[in-house]
């Protein structure tokens, strides 16, 4: 009788283990989160990729000149925003980008058999399909930043403005007409060094963005003799990554 009561407990210990430790695994399952806690950011950032597509106008054009068809520019770049404050809503940022723009016009430029620039009004009775400028640069933006953002949220209103410096690396006018076409890239007269003030603001991924140029292209250049003392003025939409 004791052999078979001490044979019985040491089979009851011998099937309890598994049951007990498949236990403590539950136990140690219900634990384990079902997620990742998130991690906030304290020292986040904002807005330091930018993509833009704007409508281009010329201004302070003489009266001869005029636009026609459609003026566009497309812009990307990569700026460093530096928080100024513990909330990091207000800050600058610093950056270098691209600018490709095209302004059609009736602005002629060519270049007579001495290699002096020509400055000329395309008048109605002129035939031709085209007439463009066209400009590619590399931009420093200088931006003073406010926004609604904080390390948890990233819809929020925005207000950006500052300067924007440039160098026009390429131009290029090309004029077309039957039978003809005049393409013309150095022109003495081009202020390649760009500056002008610019002023985002939007919420979330739309953003209009404005841009106004503070130096002529054209200083040295004349039509009829009055000096063609043309800025630029660019409107559109503003996207930012990151």
């Amino acid at each position: 009788m004791n052999k078979l009561l001490k044979i019985f407990i040491c089979l009851f210990v011998i099937f309890s283990l598994p049951l007990c430790a498949q236990t403590e695994e539950e136990v140690g399952l219900q634990s384990i989160p079902d997620s990742v806690p998130s991690v906030i950011d304290s020292l986040y950032r904002e807005d330091q990729f930018y993509v833009g597509l704007t409508f281009n106008l010329i201004s302070n054009k003489p009266d001869a000149i005029s636009q026609s068809g459609f003026s566009g520019g497309l812009h990307a770049g990569f700026t460093r925003d530096f928080p100024l404050n513990k909330r990091r809503n207000i800050a600058i940022a610093v950056g270098l980008g691209w600018s490709l723009n095209s302004y059609s016009q009736n602005l002629f430029i060519g270049e007579d058999e001495a290699g002096e620039s020509i400055f000329r009004e395309l008048t109605n009775d002129i035939d031709y399909s085209t007439n463009r400028f066209s400009t590619q640069l590399i931009e420093a933006p200088l931006e003073f930043r406010w926004r609604t953002s904080t390390a948890e949220t990233y819809k929020f209103w925005r207000i950006y403005t500052g300067l924007r410096f440039g160098y026009i690396y390429h131009f290029k006018s090309n004029f077309v007409q039957p039978g003809n076409q005049v393409v013309q890239t150095e022109v003495p007269e081009l202020d390649r060094f760009r500056m002008g003030a610019t002023f985002t603001f939007g919420f979330n991924t739309f953003n209009f963005h404005l841009y106004y140029s503070l130096n002529s292209l054209f200083p040295d250049a004349q039509l009829n003799g009055e000096t063609i003392d043309v800025s630029v003025f660019r409107a559109g939409l503003m996207f930012y990554i990151l």
